[in-house]
C-alpha cells in the first residue's frame, strides 16, 4: 500500500522534473540552423528563446488578446496579462500545444469561444486561475492531466462537464464560491484517475457527494462542514492525506470510527470545535489538532490498540504508526501522558 502511494504521489508532484527532461531532449534534437527560422514566426508581443523553440512566452506583456500561435508551440505562457477572451483563430495552427498558463487575466465564460478549448487536442495541462470565470468551462480537451481553477468566481458546474477527462490526475477548485447545490452525485463522474481534489476556501455545508474512488488527497480546508456522514471514506478507500482545516466540525458531527480508516496517513483537522480526539487507525502518521477545544489526551482511549499490546510488542510489532501530533492551541497543559508516549513509541514530534 505504502509503495502504491509513494509512486503515485512522485508521479502527482515531480511532474515538473518529467517535462524538464522532455524538454531538454528536444533543445538537443534541434538544428541551430532553423533557429531563425523559428525567431521570424514569433508574435511581435511574445518572446521565443532560440534555446527553448517549442515555448512561446508572452506572459507581462499587458496584452488583451492571445495572438495567433505557432504551430511548433507545445508550451505557451500568457499569464498576468489583461486577456479576456479565448478564440480559435488565435489557435488554428497549434495543434500540439501541451501545456497552457493563462493565470492572472480577465477571462470570462462569455469570452471563452464554444468548443474551442476542446479542440486542443494535446493538451495535458490548462491554467486558468485567477480569472473570472463563474462556472467551469466546458467542453475541455479530453486529455487533460490538470485542470487549475482556483481563485475565479465559480458558483457552477455544468452536467457532464468532466464526463470524458478520463487522464485528469488534478483538479483544483479552491477559492470559488461553490455552494453543496454545485457538487450533484454525477458531478465528478468520469474522473477515474482523479489523484488530488481541491475544493478548499468554497462555501461547502456538506461533505461533497461521490468523490472518484481514486482520490489520494482531499482538501477541504476553509469550509462550513459539520457533520462526517458515516461510511463515508469506504467510498474513496485509497484517500491518504486528508484536509478538514478551519471548518464547523464537533465531536457530534464525527461518528464513532469516521477516521479510523486504514489508507489515511495524513489528517488535518485544525481550527475546529473538538473537545476530544477522534478515534483513529494505526497506521495514521501525522495528526494535526491544533486549535480546537481539546482539554486532556488520555492515552488508553486514543490508542488504536490496547496500552499493553503497544508496551510488550515495542518497537518492532505492530505498534500505532503517529510521527507526528500537533495539539497546540488548545487547554491542554504539559506533560504528554506516559501512556501517550507508550502508545505511539514512533513519535518524533509533538507539539503542545
Amino acid at each position: 500500500m505504502t509503495l502504491k502511494v509513494c509512486t503515485r504521489l512522485l508521479i502527482l508532484f515531480l511532474f515538473n522534473s518529467v517535462w524538464t527532461r522532455t524538454v531538454r531532449q528536444v533543445y538537443d534534437e534541434l538544428d541551430p540552423e532553423h533557429w531563425s527560422h523559428y525567431t521570424s514566426e514569433c508574435p511581435r508581443e511574445c518572446f521565443c528563446p532560440p534555446s527553448f523553440p517549442n515555448a512561446l512566452y508572452c506572459d507581462n506583456k499587458g496584452l488583451k488578446e492571445i495572438p495567433t500561435i505557432p504551430a511548433r508551440i507545445w508550451y505557451l505562457y500568457l499569464q498576468n496579462n489583461l486577456i479576456e477572451t479565448i478564440s480559435e483563430k488565435s489557435f488554428v495552427n497549434a495543434t500540439y500545444l501541451r501545456w497552457i498558463n493563462l493565470n492572472k487575466n480577465k477571462i470570462t465564460n462569455s469570452g471563452i469561444e464554444s468548443g474551442v478549448l476542446s479542440k486542443l487536442k494535446r493538451l495535458l495541462y490548462l491554467f486558468l486561475e485567477d480569472n473570472e470565470l463563474e462556472e467551469v468551462p466546458a467542453p475541455l480537451p479530453v486529455g487533460l492531466e490538470q485542470l487549475r481553477l482556483a481563485r475565479n468566481r465559480i458558483s457552477r458546474i455544468p452536467e457532464g462537464a468532466f464526463g470524458n477527462l478520463e487522464n485528469l490526475t488534478m483538479l483544483d477548485l479552491h477559492q470559488n464560491s461553490l455552494l453543496d447545490s454545485a457538487l450533484q452525485s454525477n458531478t465528478f463522474q468520469g474522473l477515474n484517475n482523479l489523484m488530488q481534489l481541491n475544493i478548499a476556501k468554497n462555501s461547502l455545508k456538506k461533505m461533497p457527494l461521490s468523490i472518484p474512488a481514486n482520490t489520494l488527497q482531499l482538501f477541504l480546508d476553509n469550509n462550513s462542514i459539520e457533520v462526517i456522514p458515516e461510511n463515508y471514506f469506504s467510498a474513496i478507500p485509497k484517500v491518504t492525506f486528508l484536509r478538514l482545516n478551519y471548518n464547523k466540525l464537533s465531536d457530534d458531527g464525527i461518528p464513532p470510527n469516521g477516521f479510523n480508516v486504514s489508507s489515511i496517513l495524513d489528517l488535518q483537522l485544525s481550527h475546529n470545535q473538538l473537545t476530544k480526539i477522534p478515534p483513529i487507525n494505526a497506521h495514521l502518521e501525522h495528526l494535526h489538532l491544533d486549535h480546537n477545544r481539546i482539554k486532556s489526551v488520555n492515552g488508553t482511549q486514543i490508542c488504536p490498540v490496547s496500552i499493553s499490546v503497544a508496551e510488550d510488542h515495542g518497537f518492532y510489532g505492530n505498534i500505532p504508526r503517529l510521527r507526528y501530533l500537533r495539539l497546540d492551541g488548545n487547554e491542554i497543559q504539559p506533560p504528554i501522558p506516559l501512556d501517550v508516549m507508550i502508545c505511539f513509541r514512533l513519535l518524533q514530534a509533538v507539539v503542545i
